[in-house]
């Protein structure tokens, strides 16, 4: 099929992208166009001009600090995947690229336009809220963070407004004590999460001292799992803990998404199994 007409734009910079943005109502940011484009191709959306960002330099960037890793909005899925000091620093965030579709979509498609798309089987919102990110979007009224438990807001909506772009994903790096982990059931035809389960902890002397399991695919919006602290914080973690902090998560997932492939109730299965495996993990990590 073919898209509807439209208009093309190809700012040189942000700051005049953003301007474009409040110029032209009726339009759409490109960047890798995974979503977009085969969305336009079917007609489910027909913005009336594109406004290609996709070469703005000064959002393709990788900053390695001490302590925190930012990750200009157009760093594609490869970039992460590929870069030894992310996978050394904060291993969970390069196994999550590395996950991402086929290398075709890896090389093209970016950690901003699947963050601002927020599609619910995506892989980066469930970790981005495990790692407790902050997403940077620069408007005509400047920049400003937003936690990531607080983008998303519902199917395929964030807290990005229509004049915004989003600029940068900022995470902590991994420190001794820490663990990371990302499991995911991949959907055999679109790669994409039926379930995707990230897990963060941190010990000290063998007992647990904060943990974070979040839940995605399962339904709308990534899930912080509430729950888990209390059987897991203070205790040295074991099978029998890790278990019994997973057995939270089916209770965690009001209204499971339900679809040809997985119903709801399979759904919480797979989270259940994925989280028990990902805390075991996430404490082996630490505990090297």
């Amino acid at each position: 099929m073919y898209p509807a007409t439209f208009d093309y734009y190809r700012p040189k910079n942000l700051e005049e992208a953003l301007a474009l943005l409040r110029k032209k109502k009726d339009c759409k940011l490109l960047a890798g166009g995974h979503s977009l484009l085969p969305a336009m191709k079917m007609r489910v959306s027909t913005p009336s001009a594109l406004i290609d960002i996709g070469r703005l330099r000064e959002l393709d960037d990788i900053k390695i600090g001490k302590s925190v890793i930012k990750l200009g909005g157009l760093t594609t899925h490869a970039a992460v995947a590929e870069s030894k000091e992310i996978r050394s620093r904060c291993t969970i965030l390069s196994e999550a690229a590395e996950m991402i579709g086929d290398i075709q979509v890896r090389n093209r498609g970016t950690i901003g336009g699947s963050l601002a798309h927020a599609d619910p089987a995506a892989d980066y919102p469930t970790v981005m809220v495990a790692l407790e990110a902050e997403i940077t979007v620069a408007g005509s009224r400047g920049k400003r963070r937003v936690a990531a438990e607080e983008f998303f807001v519902d199917l395929f909506t964030t807290a990005l407004k229509s004049d915004e772009i989003l600029s940068e994903v900022s995470v902590s790096t991994m420190r001794k004590g820490e663990g990371g982990t990302y499991l995911k059931h991949r959907h055999p035809a679109s790669s994409y999460a039926v379930v995707g389960v990230a897990a963060h902890v941190a010990i000290k002397n063998n007992v647990c001292k904060s943990v974070r399991l979040v839940v995605g695919g399962a339904t709308v919006v990534p899930v912080l799992v509430r729950g888990v602290e209390e059987v897991l914080l203070g205790e040295k973690p074991s099978v029998n803990t890790i278990a019994t902090a997973a057995d939270r998560v089916a209770e965690s997932l009001e209204s499971p998404l339900s679809d040809l492939y997985a119903s709801g109730e399979y759904r919480a299965h797979l989270a259940t199994v994925l989280a028990r495996r990902a805390l075991a993990e996430a404490f082996r990590r630490a505990q090297k």
